[in-house]
């Protein structure tokens, strides 16, 4: 079954993003004459597949396909092209392949493409192994793959770490060249508001393009896209670090989604081959999955039984009773969704052993008391016996950080503690991890009284008994709290950021609002307000959009609370999130982890 989710029902015409993307992958492939060897960055299968079917690359000369790694290829092929991002360590593998095959006579044509431009860095490097002469070098300008129909993902996996700890800011531009690239197909998006360090930069040079390269409205309608927010992962680390409880969000922390499919052992799909690997799709194709994957996974369970029970239902009384012609049309047609079902309540039950472990529970428990800022020994202690029972770092280090945060780091003596006993359990080369995450500001030393309580109040984040099954609010993700990066959003959809001026001074980062184009000048885009004049109708009677990017990364959770938003009555705007990766805690905390001599 292909990967390839369908967006003929998102709010915007994603497909044209689509297929430009696919256009630039193919007329590489096509502009090289004869049979070819494409060798893909690993990092950059999953995108590329998401764009193009392995047989139209095929088609269009690839006559093989390989995977970049260090080892020489293997091919009789005499035309090889590479296609990877600009990172130091894979120009590297390309050079050592370059002079394998020198070393052994071989003589092929050899094609570099940097996704999604090249750098100098990289190309100093070719110079300096002697192989840049060797090289016909281009870029594949991939800004934007359409991860769902209400999802774009930059696949930039390292941005946090980059800006945060390397002060690299290459993928900043890369997010505006990327949005700016939208607007020449939506339109000038008139609203910009932006929080975070690297949010507000992005806003600048976004700015700064539409000065350059400017996008012509002189007969364009309304736009589109009638407000884009940035948001700096930064400003929000708090809800990254809890475990997810929608469905989706469940099944990324526990499997691991990777371009919209996850991987597991066969016999969990109730397929009894041991040892085999499927991978399961996981997009908006599903029309189950798309009906349930933003559910609180407590109500996944009730709905999934209650349609077995249907269905079985179904099932005896086409047995027992003569049916009329159009009956059973209506009940094949339920029966063409029994792959469906089957395969979620398999995933379901398999999510289920986990959650119903003790270890699972007492995390949860002390999320929430972290969350709530209930009691710092508790919470000290806690995480101080985890790391001594030596469970996995991952656990200690989501805790660890969300002890950091709510309190604007930990007091010295705490802080040195934690820190040399975390090092004493786990290995002196995760030294260099821990110093990423303090530099980030993640894990550090106390600098400040904590305004955690403040913000929490103020943004109302914990929410008492949350219905789960009927929610009326965001907080129904997180079975209670309500990620503060969707309260955000949802301030600035609902009477814009001033009432909340002071909250956003005491989190991370600066704060911008702007407006571009001819729109700047109209008083009724001052604020995002929560219902549409109709002259801000798009002429088909589409609801105009919000653009919600998220710097550094984006939970499934978070997207969930943002589908739950759009849903609302009264709510006059379509969402589509951007993100520079997906990510979940354990993620996001591997991508700071740089073990020493690594």
């Amino acid at each position: 079954m292909s990967q390839i989710p369908n967006l003929d029902n998102a709010p915007i015409n994603l497909n044209s993003i689509r297929s430009k993307a696919k256009n630039e992958l193919l007329n590489i492939v096509k502009n090289i004459r004869g049979k070819k060897c494409l060798v893909i960055d690993p990092k950059l299968s999953g995108s590329i597949s998401l764009i193009v079917q392995t047989a139209e690359l095929k088609d269009n000369g690839a006559e093989e396909l390989r995977y970049l790694t260090a080892e020489p290829i293997q091919t009789e092929l005499t035309k090889v092209i590479y296609i990877v991002r600009s990172q130091l360590d894979l120009i590297k593998s390309i050079c050592s392949h370059i002079h394998n095959d020198t070393s052994k006579g071989i003589h092929r044509e050899y094609f570099l493409y940097f996704v999604p431009r090249r750098a100098v860095a990289c190309e100093k490097i070719l110079e300096e192994e002697k192989v840049y002469e060797l090289l016909s070098i281009g870029e594949c300008p991939l800004y934007l793959i359409p991860l769902d129909e209400d999802i774009l993902s930059f696949e930039l996996d390292l941005a946090n770490k980059e800006y945060l700890v390397d002060g690299d800011a290459t993928s900043l531009w890369h997010i505006a060249k990327a949005i700016h690239s939208m607007e020449f197909s939506f339109g000038v998006i008139p609203n910009v508001r932006a929080k975070g360090k690297a949010s507000t930069r992005v806003a600048e040079i976004l700015n700064r393009m539409q000065a350059e390269e400017p996008v012509d409205t002189s007969d364009a309608g309304i736009p589109e896209i009638n407000t884009l927010i940035l948001l700096d992962r930064e400003v929000d680390m708090v809800t990254p670090m809890c475990s997810q409880l929608t469905y989706e969000g469940l099944l990324d922390e526990l499997l691991g989604i990777n371009n919209g499919a996850v991987e597991l052992d066969a016999p969990i799909m109730g397929i009894q081959q041991e040892g085999k690997k499927i991978k399961v799709p996981l997009n908006s194709s599903d029309k189950l999955f798309k009906e349930i994957r933003d559910l609180n996974f407590e109500v996944v369970v009730q709905v999934l039984r209650q349609k077995a029970t249907s269905m079985k239902q179904d099932y005896t009384e086409i047995s027992t009773t003569t049916q009329t012609v159009s009956e059973l049309k209506d009940f094949v047609k339920k029966l063409n969704s029994l792959p469906e079902m089957t395969r979620h309540i398999n995933l379901a039950q398999h999510l289920s052993r986990f959650t119903s472990k003790p270890l699972f529970l007492g995390k949860l428990d002390m999320e929430q008391t972290l969350v709530e800022a209930q009691s710092f020994d508790i919470c000290f202690d806690y995480i101080e016996e985890m790391i001594h029972k030596q469970e996995p770092l991952i656990n200690v280090l989501r805790l660890l950080i969300l002890l950091s945060i709510t309190n604007s780091g930990l007091p010295k003596r705490n802080f040195d503690y934690l820190r040399r006993e975390f090092l004493h359990s786990y290995g002196f080369e995760h030294i260099a991890t821990l110093n990423n995450l303090e530099k980030a500001g993640l894990f550090k030393k106390q600098d400040s009284k904590s305004n955690w309580l403040t913000i929490k109040r103020a943004l109302q984040l914990v929410v008492e008994d949350t219905d789960t099954a009927n929610p009326n609010d965001i907080s129904y993700v997180f079975s209670g709290y309500a990620p503060l990066s969707i309260r955000l959003v949802q301030q600035a959809i609902r009477s814009g950021w001033r009432p909340i001026e002071e909250i956003l001074k005491l989190l991370p980062g600066p704060h911008s609002e702007m407006k571009k184009g001819r729109f700047a000048s109209i008083p009724s885009y001052d604020t995002l307000s929560g219902s549409l004049n109709t002259s801000e109708k798009l002429a088909d009677g589409r609801r105009s959009l919000v653009l919600v990017v998220f710097i550094g990364g984006v939970t499934f959770a978070e997207i969930s609370a943002l589908r739950f938003l759009s849903s609302q009555e009264g709510m006059a705007y379509d969402v589509i999130v951007g993100t520079t990766k997906i990510v979940n805690g354990k993620t996001l905390i591997e991508s700071f982890f740089d073990k020493l001599g690594g």
